[in-house]
């Protein structure tokens, strides 16, 4: 059966769209080209939790959007209390090392990973230990002007486990990383952009308006290409700079096999508006 999937706080027109129906997450397309795929966390009780349930459905859906060709970007977000407020410690409780080696604990937070397409997240409230691990699984991170950082489970008496200790120092250096794991404090949204881990910050009511219009923009590129781009960035993460120069002039060379490279430059010449085919 499915439901009908609405935008909360957004003045957007209504462009939603019929979605399979899901337990956990609310799942739209909206855009002037209905062409944004759009997952809202949906454990309001629960802050958004990230028990399992919610992630093999997380996962699904963005899996769905990353086949549908007519979807050109993802974005994934929560409500204005919470992107998400971490992991879903009640299920975890029971947990031991051997449950969790046997189980591989978490191995379902690498369909959002893999996703070919750019998925942004749109964060509101808090995006604390898992929750701020999967904003920063997606590609780029929007954040409302209220939002709050963090990577809080030193508190409980483990470590981040989804990548907090990896990507953190990523994103805004070995000093601040160490200082947010090991603390447990929080970060507002100016401070998370100033250390470069949020790109930008908005009102608490235009921020799914703005990131919207970011995955439209997205949208207006080739879609090929944007997945070569992403690529060849995400490289930049996993290689030495030498390495990653080298794959990055592979790739930039792979583009010129591709008619849409080829109908990029001759618009440019011929001073139009290109029209991308994806091939």
């Amino acid at each position: 059966m499915a439901e009908v999937a609405s935008i909360p706080n957004t003045g957007l027109l209504k462009f939603y769209s019929a979605a399979p129906s899901y337990e956990n997450i609310l799942v739209s397309v909206v855009g002037t080209k209905k062409n944004v795929g759009v997952i809202q966390l949906n454990r309001p009780k629960a802050l958004n939790a990230l028990c399992k349930p919610l992630f093999v459905e997380l996962g699904k859906a963005v899996k769905e959007f990353d086949s549908d060709s007519s979807i050109a970007a993802i974005i994934i977000t929560g409500n204005e209390k919470a992107f998400a407020a971490g992991a879903d410690i009640k299920e975890m409780q029971n947990n031991t090392y051997s449950s969790n080696q046997k189980a591989g604990f978490l191995q379902e937070w690498e369909d959002v990973s893999n996703c070919g397409k750019p998925i942004i997240a749109a964060v509101n409230g808090f995006a604390l230990g898992g929750g701020c691990e999967l904003a920063m699984l997606c590609d780029i991170i929007y954040a409302g002007e209220k939002a709050k950082f963090g990577q809080p489970e030193i508190n409980i008496g483990t470590i981040p486990g989804a990548g907090g200790t990896q990507r953190l120092p990523r994103y805004v250096g070995k000093s601040k990383a160490m200082e947010i794991v090991l603390t447990g404090n929080f970060i507002d949204a100016h401070e998370a952009e100033k250390m470069g881990l949020v790109s930008r910050v908005f009102p608490v009511d235009k921020l799914l308006e703005e990131t919207v219009k970011l995955a439209e923009r997205i949208g207006t590129h080739s879609p090929l290409v944007v997945k070569m781009a992403k690529q060849s960035v995400n490289q930049a993460f996993e290689t030495t700079l030498k390495s990653g120069l080298l794959y990055e002039k592979s790739i930039f060379y792979g583009t010129f096999a591709t008619e849409d490279r080829k109908e990029g430059m001759t618009a440019f010449i011929e001073k139009r508006p290109p029209n991308f085919k994806n091939e």
